[in-house]
């Protein structure tokens, strides 16, 4: 495979858990999920991690999963390109492994003193990655080791925490995150 072609491959294999954070930003608000719960004098996990957000991203990432295994043999053919398609449970798997990141980054911020948005340099840009792969390799090992090659890991492991950068940048920009990371 080409360094193209893993760069490609990596991004399409990453998009489903790629998309989950940012829909759960525009549809967040609504019940927590710690329902405003303390461990100590801290909060679990704050009123960011709410049930509607994990839902809705959850259902935007599958939802998008599904439309590119719908797209890969086109999108295949017209890039010259072996995009994967995703069976159900992994359609399901990366969004929700994103989602859970996410929300174990928020409790490992409450734990460590840092308030709601506040930076954790590392954490905020990999929590997910690491969580959605692990979740995919357990609902479907085969295909995540077909999909999932070392080239394509590394690439997903440099290009994450860029387009994390590059995305919260511009949703600061767009008024819809408190701050830019």
């Amino acid at each position: 495979m080409s360094l193209f072609e893993t760069i490609v491959v990596a991004l399409w294999a990453m998009l489903p858990a790629y998309v989950p954070n940012n829909a759960a930003v525009l549809a967040g608000g609504g019940r927590p999920i710690d329902g405003g719960r303390t461990w100590g004098d801290r909060r679990l996990l704050g009123d960011g991690k709410t049930w509607r957000g994990t839902a809705v991203g959850v259902a935007a990432g599958a939802a998008l999963a599904v439309a590119l295994s719908a797209l890969a043999p086109a999108a295949s053919a017209a890039v010259g390109v072996d995009f994967p398609t995703f069976p159900a449970a992994v359609a399901v798997a990366l969004p929700a492994g994103a989602m859970a990141g996410d929300i174990a980054a928020s409790f490992l911020k409450r734990r460590t003193g840092r308030e709601r948005g506040a930076a954790f340099p590392g954490l905020d840009q990999l929590d997910f990655v690491v969580f959605s792969l692990l979740f995919a390799f357990v609902a479907a090992p085969a295909w995540f080791g077909a999909v999932f090659t070392l080239p394509v890991l590394a690439v997903v492991v440099v290009a994450t925490p860029l387009l994390h950068v590059g995305t919260n940048a511009v949703a600061y920009a767009l008024g819809l995150k408190n701050e830019p990371w």
